[in-house]
């Protein structure tokens, strides 16, 4: 049995589940003792982040750390291509939602609640998060999905962070149009069935997480 500890609007966590499904793993879903960043949850995991596995005492951070892992632990499905080249290429996109797309609509999370919205931020933000679509769409030719019609670990992260973009757009007044190839990228995303999984449940507790931070007076 793997532990995941993870909180339920967790971008990463979510990224880390669609793998665990794929894979077919007996998985349970802990919160951080203490809650997230506590120090009790800082003597299991000591950078304090999430998400992290326990997998019979091997406690491991990073999403992307753990999706390697959780992919070379079992051997089928391989979520990698076996083509060196194929192979490098999913890499570089997985990292290029990891430290490009992904950063960008997270500098938005601070500025949800209109109470502290920062109106000239957030449009500057939208023209960044555009540009990072438009970049995507330059680096990849989905068939339908980035490694062909398999999933792969370089799916993993981007159907959250389109779901969460599609859900902030509206409330935000950010009018961002994904590129035609991008769209139809993440509608075979969320047709693939371990994706679907995962966002039936996360799309709720997103949801959640917005009206609550729609309507709070604390910190993001």
């Amino acid at each position: 049995m793997i532990r995941l500890y993870s909180i339920p609007p967790s971008l990463y966590s979510a990224k880390v589940r669609i793998v665990l499904r794929a894979k077919q793993y007996d998985w349970e879903d802990i919160p951080p003792p203490g809650g997230y960043g506590s120090e009790a949850y800082r003597e299991i995991v000591p950078s304090g982040t999430l998400p992290a596995i326990d997998h019979g005492g091997f406690v491991l951070v990073d999403s992307e750390a753990i999706n390697e892992y959780l992919n070379e632990l079992a051997p089928g499905p391989r979520m990698w291509p076996e083509d060196i080249v194929e192979r490098a290429r999913a890499r570089a996109l997985s990292r290029f939602h990891d430290t490009r797309l992904e950063p960008s609509v997270r500098a938005l999370f601070s500025h949800v609640d209109p109470a502290r919205r920062d109106e000239e931020f957030v449009a500057a933000q939208a023209g960044i998060i555009a540009e990072r679509l438009e970049q995507l769409a330059r680096m990849v030719t989905p068939a339908p999905l980035i490694a062909g019609e398999r999933l792969s670990l370089a799916d993993c992260g981007y159907p959250i962070t389109f779901t969460f973009l599609d859900m902030l757009n509206g409330p935000m007044g950010l009018n961002i149009e994904f590129p035609d190839s991008i769209a139809v990228y993440f509608s075979a995303l969320q047709r693939e069935p371990n994706v679907a999984a995962e966002l039936d449940s996360y799309r709720p507790a997103l949801a959640a997480w917005v009206e609550a931070t729609i309507g709070s007076s604390d910190e993001v």
